[in-house]
């Protein structure tokens, strides 16, 4: 869940990866295979996403993917996807509006 958290965060801010990636000093393929999941993030590298964007580094590491079948992982794991879910809804409808408000800007 670290890949869809951290794109989120960048979305969030309005970052392309390459942005990100100069300012957290990693090149802009390392920060799509964070993204896409085919690299898992160091702390040191959350650290810097911790930094860069004001976010506590434990709620960076709430969204942590565990295989534990105790309860409460379970339901740790339940709301960190909710959460992740509803942010992206949140970043879906932000891209919505801003199309929506800029074709009206330009219709006469």
């Amino acid at each position: 869940m670290y890949s869809r958290a951290l794109k989120l965060m960048r979305q969030y801010h309005r970052l392309n990866q390459k942005e990100l990636s100069k300012l957290i000093d990693i090149s802009p393929s390392y920060v799509s295979e964070l993204e896409n999941g085919r690299k898992d993030p160091s702390l040191d590298i959350l650290t810097r996403y911790s930094s860069e964007f004001g976010i506590p580094l434990s709620s960076i590491l709430f969204f942590a993917e565990r295989s534990s079948g105790d309860r409460i992982e379970g339901a740790r794991a339940f709301v960190a996807d909710k959460t992740l879910k509803m942010l992206e809804w949140i970043a879906e409808e932000s891209e919505v509006n801003d199309e929506s408000h800029q074709k009206r800007a330009l219709t006469p």
